[in-house]
């Protein structure tokens, strides 16, 4: 049964099915093999049960939240301020890019938005730079992977609703990964703009200069900090925070820039609808299919596949690590979360791994996937936004590919990395 599924499941993928038909289709197609038709009674239980969580209401919230702040223009705002801070290093406009990426990283909490949103303003101002436009992209996407590592993070919501895990705590451990895949990025970087003579800005900016962009970049600051501050002290729940991410970001847009007018609600609301749509469905079909992969008991098999290999702790999270990255270069960063994480969360227990680590692994993994070859949803954007091939793109990009291997691995094999904040404010 199990490998009637895979072939299946491969099947509808390789001849562009999209995702969340795949893995409905194929769970129907195991009820019928299975030749119980009472079970077909089960799949709009599933259907609406996969996606009946109050915690999962924070996804389209912040989505709402990040649609009205790229709608506002606060970008601009963040430009400015990382430009005067560090555009008279060699390789400003990269490093500019990689800060504007930690920054924005607190307002949306969606790497393929931050692509787009970025992209659009910083490749043809890095190419105008002197920047090759297939290293203009490959920044911007890889970049924009910081956004759902550092919180608020969409993806993050889904993993901690589907394994009822702390969404509060897997936002503290993203912090210090996400930062740390922001020095990876900043030094490399670095190293390629000096051995390419890339351009360097002209000047220091002045204290002055800086002051003026860090008061105009100030209320979007903010965000993060009402956002975190309140989950991690209590004030309000991640889907609550949500909700006033989303009135914060009205606020501004209506009062304070009084760029944002109610005309721009409906397309606004669109864009969040349509976006986070495509998400529960997607989280809906899988149910179903989590549904038989549990009742075909695959998690224990796969945690016994795995621990046949080995029952050491460091060698199972390699494979696990080797799992996620395989699967995620093909396969939605959301359907590899909802299918892999219930068969990897019960492994990863026994062997004394924190369900917060397990997290944040699985994070920064499928984040990685999104700038990867073949199929990385970032490297379209880019591509899209640069107008330049695929092919031109992933040779800029492998290099930045390896340095966040290299974190994850620390991630990995440190748990102190992610795991001392989450400790210090009582999640773990």
């Amino acid at each position: 049964m199990i490998t009637f599924m895979l072939v299946v499941f491969f099947l509808l993928l390789l001849t562009g099915t999209p995702i969340a038909f795949s893995l409905g289709i194929t769970a129907v197609l195991v009820f019928l093999k299975m030749d119980a038709p009472m079970l077909m009674q089960i799949v709009p239980l599933k259907y609406f049960s996969g996606i009946d969580m109050f915690a999962l209401m924070a996804m389209p919230l912040f989505m709402l939240a990040g649609e009205i702040m790229n709608r506002i223009q606060v970008t601009h705002r963040l430009v400015e301020l990382a430009n005067v801070l560090i555009g008279n290093i060699r390789g400003a406009l990269a490093h500019v890019n990689i800060v504007v990426s930690i920054l924005f990283a607190g307002l949306t909490g969606a790497a393929v938005a931050d692509t787009a949103a970025l992209g659009t303003m910083l490749i043809p101002a890095m190419e105008k730079d002197g920047y090759p436009r297939a290293f203009a992209a490959a920044v911007t996407a890889a970049s924009s992977i910081i956004g759902p590592i550092i919180p608020p993070s969409i993806i993050m919501v889904i993993y901690g609703s589907m394994m009822n895990v702390s969404i509060a705590g897997l936002f503290a451990a993203g912090i210090v990964p996400g930062l740390l895949v922001g020095v990876s990025l900043m030094l490399l970087s670095a190293r390629i703009s000096s051995k390419r003579g890339y351009p360097k800005g002209d000047r220091r900016a002045t204290l002055k200069e800086m002051g003026a962009a860090f008061r105009r970049a100030f209320i979007p600051l903010l965000t993060p900090i009402i956002i975190l501050g309140g989950i991690l002290a209590g004030i309000f729940t991640p889907t609550e925070a949500a909700a006033v991410a989303v009135l914060y970001a009205m606020l501004i847009g209506f009062f304070v820039y009084r760029n944002l007018s109610l005309r721009d609600i409906p397309a606004v609301l669109f864009e969040m609808v349509r976006n986070s749509g495509s998400v529960f469905v997607i989280l809906s079909a899988a149910s179903i299919l989590g549904w038989v992969l549990a009742s075909e008991q695959v998690p224990e098999m796969v945690g016994e596949m795995i621990l046949s290999i080995s029952s050491n702790k460091y060698t199972a999270l390699l494979i696990i690590n080797l799992i996620l990255l395989v699967i995620g270069m093909f396969m939605d960063m959301t359907a590899v979360v909802i299918i892999l994480g219930p068969i990897l969360h019960p492994l990863a227990v026994s062997l004394g791994i924190h369900p917060l680590h397990l997290g944040i692994i699985m994070v920064v993994n499928v984040n990685i996937a999104l700038m990867t070859p073949p199929l990385g949803a970032c490297l379209f954007v880019a591509c899209s936004i640069s107008r330049i091939s695929l092919e031109a793109i992933s040779k800029e990009i492998l290099p930045f590919i390896a340095a966040e291997t290299v974190v994850l691995i620390l991630v990995t094999y440190i748990p102190a990395i992610s795991m001392t904040i989450p400790r210090l404010l009582g999640f773990a």
